[in-house]
């Protein structure tokens, strides 16, 4: 399969490596609209740089557009229009409703999924596997501040991974929320029928931290994406005294977790749903509801 990336930024960069690894691909082709940069990220990956967009449409057959946010509804009207099955980085779009008109563009046999990349984490299965009746669910995605260009909020930058899959993974249930924060720092508590599920993030933080954390009646789990490690903890059948004092001993036990790179997974994923004519996991519409909540959660920030 002919595969493109439009655009070398950060994530790019990562877009032209993995699709260089994949048995899938026959041929790669890289545009920026800095043709030095696609020169250089084409040569050190074996991959041909096309001096416009419109060349590389002509070439491919489907193609990761890793543009700034702001220019996504653009960028993938001309890669809709050119019949090219496409991956778009997360957010969709800036808009709702510019995500709205990339909805109303996608050709009936056009593959067009959005790049949230933790849905491809190997811990996520894992957890939906395991997770039967959750009491209560936490998720925290803090970073330290970076010097990383962004035109978001921490809402759209990290948050919407975890909302991606409090809702597209273990929760289909309506809900409400309340939220507050500013443009770095954000917490949400959202409600599913009794069950509360916390999500925080910031770009402020010291620490890097990438944790879900779900209690059930007689287990609780945890889990932390960049380890990709599950730790569960059960209950103890009876307590015992030490000391005058009441001991629990946790059972705790390491779940098996496939150690994978995500991106690698999403990438191989999106070729053979475009291969196969099948729909992509991260629906369009998925990701425009995803950027729906986030719209919602901003609107409670303090200006």
């Amino acid at each position: 399969m002919e595969v493109g990336v439009i655009g070398t930024g950060i994530m790019g960069k990562n877009h032209v490596r993995v699709y260089s690894e994949l048995r899938y691909v026959t041929g790669l082709y890289v545009y920026d609209i800095n043709y030095q940069a696609a020169l250089e990220v084409a040569l050190h990956n074996g991959a041909v740089p096309c001096a416009t967009i419109e060349d590389l449409l002509k070439k491919v057959d489907a193609v990761s557009v890793c543009v700034p946010t702001r220019y996504h509804r653009e960028t993938a009207q001309q890669v809709l229009e050119a019949g090219v099955h496409m991956l778009l980085e997360k957010p969709i779009c800036s808009t709702v409703e510019e995500a709205n008109k990339i909805l109303d563009l996608i050709g009936n046999n056009q593959i067009v999924g959005v790049g949230q990349i933790e849905r491809f984490n190997p811990i996520v299965p894992e957890i939906k596997r395991i997770c039967k009746k959750p009491l209560y669910v936490e998720f925290n995605r803090h970073n330290p501040a970076s010097a990383r260009m962004t035109e978001s909020t921490v809402v759209e930058d990290l948050m919407i991974h975890d909302i991606d899959i409090v809702r597209n993974v273990l929760f289909k249930d309506s809900y409400d929320f309340t939220a507050g924060g500013t443009e770095d720092i954000v917490s949400t508590l959202f409600r599913f029928n009794s069950t509360p599920a916390y999500l925080s993030a910031s770009r402020k933080s010291s620490k890097k931290v990438r944790r879900i954390y779900i209690e059930e009646e007689d287990l609780t789990i945890e889990g932390d994406f960049m380890t990709q490690e599950i730790f569960s903890y059960f209950k103890p059948e009876k307590y015992h005294v030490e000391n005058e004092r009441y001991v629990q001993e946790n059972i705790i036990e390491k779940v098996m977790v496939n150690k994978v790179e995500p991106l690698k997974v999403e990438l191989q994923t999106f070729l053979e749903c475009a291969k196969k004519r099948k729909p992509f996991p991260v629906t369009p519409e998925q990701a425009t509801e995803n950027l729906r909540i986030c719209e919602e959660i901003r609107a409670c920030l303090t200006k």
